[in-house]
């Protein structure tokens, strides 16, 4: 295997999957007709401004249509002020009964990336939800339209964003957290990193396999009434959608660490929080390498260990909840902690490397 950082900066394959949707997909205003594929913007002060605007610019969300898969996707854009040409860019899905809007709010991601220079897209799921597993179901009878779609506005982005394909990262939380961890799972190629919160790899006949190396971190909270931390191999039916069974969220960071050679774990208790690390394979030819000694050399990792890992973060005190979040949950989804700002935290592993 490839040293990390040599592994990180590689050019993306992308999938053939991919390239057939493109020429199916298109960017539509609100109105509902076909533009030269730039995305519509919302009404703002900023809303002329268009990609290759200077850093002067302020802040910009626009509201974007795609047409994939014989669907009309909808999602929402945060473009940073300052344009320093090709940008990273963050796909953040949203929970289980929510939408994008609902995602923002929850996590703010989008001012924390702004200030870093990111592009933010916050992407609504078909019936407010995502296929984060294999299983076909009576609403989601094409079980990988989501990760089509995942790849579909990635490569839309790039084209009419000048998102940075090195530089692709996605987020999640509760069922967004699965979708995103699916995307890592099986589409590692395309992603620098991936973050969940509150959830977990399917399991069961919705099982999904790491198949790959990429930087993870599992946020979860140790009293999540909702999907326990333990996991939910048998949940009890739901008459509209199957809620599906899941591992784990240490054995959803461990398969991740395995598909990238890790070795055994290590965990440090921090204020509020336990932080499990894995540090990922590196090629034995690489110069950041362990030496005969078994001894990685300093400039291998950050002063945390943030670079080349796979990180479960386990936090005291919290439930199904985004920690460090203003707003408050639903009834029954349990304490959100203030020990650990997650959009900070995400952020921050993401773009270590």
């Amino acid at each position: 295997m490839r040293s990390f950082r040599d592994l990180s900066l590689r050019p993306r394959r992308w999938p053939a999957a991919l390239a057939l949707a493109l020429p199916l997909a298109g960017c539509a205003t609100e109105s509902g007709g076909r533009d030269s594929g730039s995305p519509d913007s919302a009404p703002s002060a900023s809303s002329t401004s268009r990609p290759g605007a200077t850093a002067s610019a302020a802040p910009e969300e626009v509201r974007g249509q795609l047409r994939a898969d014989g669907h009309t996707r909808r999602y929402l854009l945060h473009r940073p002020a300052a344009d320093d040409g090709r940008r990273p860019l963050v796909i953040a899905f949203h929970g289980r009964g929510a939408d994008a809007a609902e995602m923002r709010e929850k996590s703010r991601l989008e001012k924390a990336a702004g200030a870093r220079g990111m592009l933010v897209a916050y992407p609504e799921g078909l019936d407010k939800g995502w296929g984060a597993g294999e299983q076909a179901t009576e609403r989601r009878p094409d079980p990988d339209l989501d990760v089509r779609f995942t790849e579909a506005l990635i490569k839309h982005l790039v084209r009419t964003e000048r998102a940075d394909p090195e530089r692709v990262y996605v987020a999640g939380f509760s069922n967004g957290g699965s979708m995103a961890l699916r995307i890592a799972a099986q589409r590692p190629g395309l992603l620098a990193g991936a973050a969940s919160v509150s959830g977990q790899l399917p399991a069961g006949a919705a099982a999904v396999e790491p198949t790959g190396p990429v930087p993870v971190m599992v946020v979860y909270g140790a009293d999540d009434p909702v999907r326990p931390l333990a996991g939910w191999p048998s949940p009890p039916p739901d008459p509209e959608e199957p809620i599906l069974p899941s591992l784990s969220a240490r054995d959803s960071a461990a398969a991740f660490a395995a598909a990238g050679g890790a070795g055994e774990p290590v965990t440090e208790d921090r204020k509020g929080y336990d932080r499990t690390v894995w540090r990922l394979k590196e090629d034995p030819d690489s110069p950041d390498a362990p030496d005969a000694s078994g001894t990685p050399d300093a400039s291998d990792a950050s002063d945390d260990g943030r670079e080349a890992t796979v990180q479960l973060l386990v936090v005291d005190d919290a439930g199904h909840t985004w920690p460090g979040s203003s707003i408050p949950p639903p009834k029954g989804f349990g304490p959100t902690s203030k020990a650990l700002n997650a959009t900070d935290t995400i952020l921050d592993f993401l773009t270590s490397g």
